[in-house]
């Protein structure tokens, strides 16, 4: 009989996102994003990018490539000025470190789970394979019809 439903999990991760919020990963994500907003070189830049891109859709509607590769090459040497900024830097490193973390949870629980139900399965934890499937003569070397 199972014991927790749907809801009942849904409570859980989102207080298990509430955690999230509190550790150092987001704390340095929220100060690098405020960083990113106070900093008025940043935001001209990206003024600049986002104007610049409105100007590449439009190049590519009329079907003007040479002038649309200028636009693209003038993004991509604005974008690798951003780049160097140190607070833009730090914002990038604020992004991986908050996505390593949630990577790390989801493959917790997914890991966690496939150990549970294969062991909950009497199948074989190292081989990764659940009971049912070991019952089925699946993984053995019998001549079957290929």
């Amino acid at each position: 009989m199972a014991k927790y439903t749907k809801d009942d999990i849904v409570a859980r991760a989102v207080d298990l996102a509430s955690m999230i919020a509190e550790t150092e990963e987001v704390d340095f994500f929220k100060r690098a994003e405020a960083h990113i907003h106070e900093n008025e070189k940043v935001r001209n830049l990206i003024a600049d990018i986002k104007g610049l891109q409105k100007q590449a859709v439009n190049l590519q509607h009329y079907g003007k490539p040479e002038a649309l590769k200028k636009v693209e090459d003038k993004i991509a040497s604005i974008e690798d000025e951003l780049d160097s900024i140190p607070v833009v830097q730090d914002f990038k490193q604020s992004q991986i470190e908050v996505n390593e973390l949630l990577q790390l949870i989801a493959s917790t629980i997914s890991n966690t789970v496939t150990d549970e139900l294969i062991a909950s399965t009497g199948g074989d934890v190292l081989r990764g394979e659940t009971g049912a499937a070991l019952q089925n003569g699946a993984g053995c070397d019998h001549d079957h019809d290929h």
